[in-house]
């Protein structure tokens, strides 16, 4: 079996209601570089791919009554996306979060350092999906971030 030269091992895809205003917004917003866009005969789309980094996400319509937008849910998610920043994509998590802000993100979660080392900040789109930037700003290990925790890492429970 042939691998897919266009493909991650695993990608996210999400409905939206209006999906090309989507890919506007995400591009402008959140940096998605587009990579792909399918249009039916009427132009509508059928399906889409962006880019950000190594991974990938899909943006499509709402295609049947199990592929909804949380705008079409009452704002309900039953999944977050998060993307890592990396000092190769310009990784600056404020700088980002501020961006987003100025497109019209609703900010959930302020960037704020965790106790694993990462800087993180929780946004809503303009649909109401979830997604959560991060950033690494100190390498630790899993004793140390437990230790600031009280929490335990395992491989497995």
């Amino acid at each position: 079996m042939a691998e897919s030269p266009y493909h991650p091992s695993i990608s996210s895809a999400l409905s939206y209601r209006d999906p090309k205003a989507a890919l506007l917004w995400l591009e402008e917003a959140f940096g998605f570089e587009p990579v792909m866009v399918i249009l039916d005969a009427d132009e509508n789309l059928a399906h889409s791919e962006m880019r950000f980094g190594d991974g990938l996400i899909m943006v499509g319509n709402e295609w049947s009554d199990d592929h909804k937008s949380p705008a079409s849910l009452g704002g309900k998610n039953t999944q977050s996306v998060h993307v890592q920043l990396t000092d190769m994509l310009g990784g600056d998590i404020d700088a980002h979060c501020e961006r987003a802000r100025k497109a019209g993100a609703k900010i959930l979660q302020e960037p704020e350092t965790q106790f694993y080392g990462d800087r993180a900040y929780r946004a809503v789109d303009p649909e109401g999906h979830i997604w959560t930037f991060g950033q690494t700003v100190e390498v630790l290990t899993p004793e140390q971030w437990d230790k600031a925790s009280g929490l335990k890492t395992r491989t497995r429970l």
